[in-house]
């Protein structure tokens, strides 16, 4: 496991919040996506769409609900690759693997704070986060 100064972690906040907000809407597109998918074939199931001959209604957009599924994974790969954790896409909640003190902690950072000013351990999570003292 990769371990992050707190200067480290904070000279990536620029990629990251950049990333997570790419993030943050492809998760919203996938989710309009798929509500629409869901009222397609409610209004499908209940006569109210009908299908061309030899047409799949349902086609174009499955494929894109793949396309953003696959783009969501890839970037949620990329945060792992550098070794920061995710903890809440759509809050914005982020994890960064630090030692502090001799203790495993994690530098805790959520969108919208200017920078990393808190920790936790594995253990409290969020609701146990402290203040860093600098």
């Amino acid at each position: 496991m990769r371990y992050f100064t707190l200067e480290e972690a904070r000279a990536m906040l620029p990629f990251v919040r950049e990333d997570l907000a790419k993030l943050q809407e492809t998760k919203r597109a996938f989710e309009r996506g798929y509500a629409e998918l869901r009222l397609r074939k409610e209004q499908y199931a209940y006569g109210e769409l009908s299908r061309q001959e030899g047409e799949d209604p349902f086609f174009l957009l499955e494929c894109e609900l793949e396309f953003l599924q696959f783009e969501a994974k890839s970037s949620i790969r990329q945060f792992f690759e550098k070794g920061i954790q995710i903890k809440d896409i759509d809050i914005g909640l982020i994890d960064f693997p630090a030692m502090l003190e001799g203790r495993e902690v994690l530098l805790c950072w959520k969108a919208g704070e200017p920078t990393i000013e808190y920790y936790h351990s594995p253990e409290d999570g969020y609701a146990g986060r402290k203040r860093l003292a600098e």
